[in-house]
Formats: C-alpha cells, structure tokens, sequence
C-alpha cells in the first residue's frame, strides 16, 4: 500500500469529506448537525478518502463534544485507527448505526469494522443505546395524571435530586462519572448538560406524588439538534411504580406544546425499564449507537 496521509480539512476543501461511499447512511442522519470544517479529518491514499471523522460542538465550544460521524472504507480499518490516534482532540466516539443493523447483511459489515478501528486506536466500548425519535403522527401518550409537575428556579434542589437519582442509575455515563468522582460528579455532569442545551431553564420541573413527595425530575430540552428528552428520573424510594413512565409522557407532552415536530430520545440498550417506557409512549426506535470513551490518559 502507498502512504497514508493525514490531514483537516477547511472551508476550500471540505467537499472531500462528501467522496467516501457511505454504506450506514451517516449523511442522512447528520442532515440537521452543523459540523465545522477545521474539525474534520480524513485520512488519503492515493489521493482517495479511506477514512474520515468529524468532530462535533455546540455553536459555543471551542473544542469537540464528541466525535459523531467516523468511517472506514473496505479493508483501511488501520487507516481509521489513526485518524483516531492522530487527532489533537481525544474526545467520546458515537458510532450511530441503523437500528437492527446486526441483522443487516449490508450495515454489520461496516459497522464491524468501524468498531475494530476504533479498539486499534485505543477507544473502548462504554454502552450500546437505543435512539429514539417521536413524531405528531405517532400520537401523545396517556398522562396517567398520578403526579403533579411544577418548575423549581434553585439549581441546588436538582442537584440533591440527581445524586439520589444516580445513587441506584443503570445510566453507563453516570455510572462512569460515579466511578471517577463520585455522585457529585455525576450529578455536576448532568447539571451541565442542561445548562449547555439553549433550551429555556425554567423548563426543568419536578415530579410530586399527591401526598407531596418527590418522586423524580424530568428536562424538557433543546440540543443544538432540535427537541429531546433531556433527562428523566425517579428517585430510589419512588421506584418500582412506573413513573418513569408519568415523567416521559409529561415531558412529550411539555415540547409538543411548545411545537415540537420531533422529539429526540435515547436510553442504554441495558436499562430495559426505560426503553420498555419509550415503546409505551410512542417513541420508536430509529437508530441504536454505540458510545466509546477515549484511550485512558489520553
């Protein structure tokens, strides 16, 4: 084989990116994400793209949230490695597949050798995820009218309810901040997650039984991308009555209201209660994605 070459792309060259086959779709999916051209990577042969990666933030990051589009082509899965191993930035990896995409005699060849590229590089597999993507045409779900819901402005009272929430998640991300630094870090993590979405703060709501117990929060939210299920949650005395499910409808409900002609969603393929609750409520299912964490210490 010749060299590989390694480089970014800018504003006068960024149609490069477009000539590698895409066998997953990837373009499709990435229709609504602004993607900067400096943040993008291909790796040349022959003056043929092999492999590409795109790097992805929020108009306001100056560094990558993630990287959310990688490819290989046929037999250049080193090639993808080092892209990866070269980039200045070392971020989490969102590999989005089709749903079912085992069970494609066309996707799981490609998605196979994305995930052995991304292992070569270093990249370990932290969880598999269902994507979820509710529409009007799929009707809004039942409010089993069992909780009341009302906005709380005091950042400190959702922050005590996450690191009860996250003191019995299933959740593989905050089970990793757990790990690392505690229910503070996990619930910090969260907090600002929702203070980087440009969605309104005083959509955040708590979740009341009738006798005036908390039972859980949910996050009405907007990503860069569009209306999403930003967080739901019951805490640990309140489980086992199904009101994870109370909080999804209500929170389908709360940005369906304001307009929402789509609604994002996603939970780990392992929490088998959530996504027993997204079906209930009418999201299906549209992709799964396999999230990677960055080699340690890098």
């Amino acid at each position: 084989m010749t060299d590989l070459v390694i480089r970014a792309l800018d504003a006068s060259d960024a149609r490069l990116f477009d000539t590698l086959p895409d066998p997953l779709g990837a373009a499709e999916g990435h229709a609504r994400t602004v993607h900067r051209p400096d943040w993008k990577r291909i790796a040349l042969r022959d003056g043929k793209v092999v492999a590409r990666g795109a790097w992805w933030g929020g108009p306001g990051d100056e560094t990558p949230v993630n990287i959310n589009w990688f490819d290989v082509a046929a037999g250049e899965e080193e090639a993808g490695a080092e892209l990866l191993r070269t980039a200045p930035f070392q971020v989490e990896l969102e590999l989005n597949l089709p749903a079912g995409w085992r069970d494609d005699p066309v996707a799981r060849p490609a998605a196979e050798a994305r995930v052995r590229a991304a292992k070569a590089a270093g990249y370990e597999v932290l969880v598999e995820r269902f994507m979820y993507r509710w529409t009007p045409a799929h009707g809004l779900p039942e409010r089993p009218g069992r909780l009341t819901f009302r906005p709380e402005p005091d950042d400190s009272v959702f922050f005590e309810a996450l690191k009860r929430i996250h003191s019995v998640t299933l959740d593989a991300h905050a089970l990793r901040a757990i790990a690392e630094g505690g229910l503070d870090q996990a619930a910090q993590e969260e907090l600002d997650f929702f203070h980087w979405c440009p969605s309104p703060r005083e959509w955040w709501q708590l979740a009341h039984t009738p006798e005036g117990e908390l039972a859980g929060i949910h996050i009405p939210a907007h990503n860069p991308g569009g209306p999403c299920i930003g967080f739901i949650g019951v805490v640990p005395e309140q489980r086992g009555r199904g009101y994870a499910y109370d909080l999804l409808a209500e929170c389908t409900h709360f940005l369906a209201e304001r307009g929402a002609e789509f609604i994002a969603g996603a939970t780990d393929q392992g929490n088998f209660p959530m996504a027993a609750h997204f079906a209930k409520a009418g999201h299906p299912v549209v992709k799964e994605r396999i999230n990677f964490v960055p080699p340690t210490g890098s």
